[in-house]
């Protein structure tokens, strides 16, 4: 029976643990710093934040192309000969590195694509749940596994907050009178993936340590997330106190397991320091 792989790219900010329990296969997505670009295995956040304070400029990203998805699935081939490979992709709806490995999956057999319609803390729910089921049914038809992943993709919820809108206008997310307004009025605003692209849904006007706490309980409020896990996104700079008054507030909630994962370069161009989110998979 040929071995099922999973892959995904490196904006799903798959703790590594996790990656290696499952043996998730990532592709590294591009930021550009100045003239350069790097592969997010290449650099670190403390970089993309030294870089936005040496130079007040913020980093921009990329989307893959073709032929590094083709070498990518080149590389799984090469090192798992008789697997089928899953790729479980970020939203096509806010980036075109889906389409580029749609073109390249062309020249493979047995391999499948999933559109996620998710990122961050959303796309990596889905992949860690994809590697639970495979990992409870090793011997799982690869159209069954399919159909599980694709039936919680409607289900799965993200939603974050960001501590500053000077890097979501810088990367194009945000528009000069929104940004003008919240900086003004100092909102901060919660940003929701809705039908694979982001959102602002809701406004907050207080500190990071209330709206983070607001955020989470109107996030379990207005979703039935299943109380076997909850995901919370953090990106450097948020501060300790409050992400442990998150995790009180994930127990008391009943959350049997709780993970935090740290955003990545890609998702920190955007998100910039001390943002904070959470996702889930709903029952």
């Amino acid at each position: 029976m040929s071995k099922l792989i999973l892959s995904t790219e490196s904006v799903a900010d798959l703790p590594k643990d996790m990656i290696e329990k499952y043996n998730i296969q990532i592709i590294p997505m591009h930021v550009i710093m100045g003239e350069k670009a790097y592969l997010e295995s290449e650099i670190t956040v403390e970089d993309i934040f030294e870089y936005h304070r040496q130079t007040k400029k913020t980093p921009t990203t990329t989307a893959k192309n073709a032929q590094e998805y083709q070498n990518f699935f080149t590389q799984i081939r090469k090192d798992y000969p008789d697997s089928i490979i899953i790729h479980i992709g970020y939203t096509s709806r806010a980036s075109g590195s889906f389409q580029s490995a749609l073109i390249a999956a062309k020249e493979f057999e047995n391999l499948y694509l999933i559109d996620t319609l998710n990122v961050t803390g959303g796309l990596a729910a889905i992949v860690m749940h994809a590697g639970k089921l495979l990992e409870e049914n090793p011997h799982i038809n690869h159209i069954e596994l399919i159909e599980k992943i694709e039936s919680v993709i409607p289900k799965t919820k993200l939603a974050f907050v960001p501590d500053t809108l000077d890097f979501l206008k810088a990367g194009g997310r945000l528009g000069n009178m929104a940004f003008i307004g919240g900086s003004l009025l100092k909102i901060k605003p919660c940003i929701e993936i809705k039908e694979g692209k982001l959102a602002s849904t809701r406004k907050y006007r207080e500190q990071m340590s209330n709206v983070a706490e607001k955020l989470i309980q109107d996030f379990l409020k207005q979703y039935n997330i299943n109380r076997e896990c909850i995901h919370l996104i953090y990106s450097i700079g948020l501060e300790k106190s409050i992400m442990q008054a998150i995790e009180s507030i994930a127990n008391k909630a009943g959350f049997k397991n709780i993970t935090w994962i740290e955003a990545g370069p890609t998702i920190s161009t955007h998100a910039g320091p001390g943002c904070f989110g959470v996702a889930g998979i709903e029952f």
